[in-house]
């Protein structure tokens, strides 16, 4: 008796949140977006804030999928609401999240040089922003 007790309230399993394989599509493919357009960490305090409340985001999406498939995928909400109704899925998706702003900051900013030839504007002794790099700084 005593472990059916034990358990009879328990909310998860203790396990770490993985979505499925389609789901995993899904997520992967709405953290690139958001990376790409720069709104990681509002997106990551967004989820924080909501974190309490991601079954009744998850019914939220479910109730609103008849309107929302005119914008997005139907099979695509019905995955991500049923990704967001496990306990666990804000911390996956806030690490998908990171992982896809760190990739798009590796990808576009790794060792290039800047895009007109211009410096960052330090003035130890190097040239002061607005001059080309290879122009020598004039002493005023």
């Amino acid at each position: 008796m005593k472990d059916f007790l034990r358990n009879a309230f328990a909310l998860d399993d203790g396990k770490p949140c993985e979505p499925t394989e389609s789901q995993r599509e899904v997520l992967e493919k709405l953290a690139r977006e958001v990376a790409k357009r720069r709104l990681t960490g509002p997106a990551l305090a967004f989820l924080e804030m909501s974190r309490p409340l991601n079954g009744l985001g998850a019914a939220a999406i479910q109730f609103f999928t008849p309107v929302a498939s005119t914008l997005a995928s139907p099979v695509a909400l019905r995955e991500f609401a049923e990704f967001l109704e496990k306990r666990g899925s804000v911390d996956c998706l806030c690490r998908m999240l990171e992982a896809a702003e760190a990739a798009r900051e590796a990808g576009c900013c790794e060792g290039a040089p800047p895009e007109d030839g211009m410096t960052d504007g330090m003035t130890d002794g190097k040239p002061v922003q607005g001059k080309p790099a290879d122009e020598p700084r004039s002493s005023q």
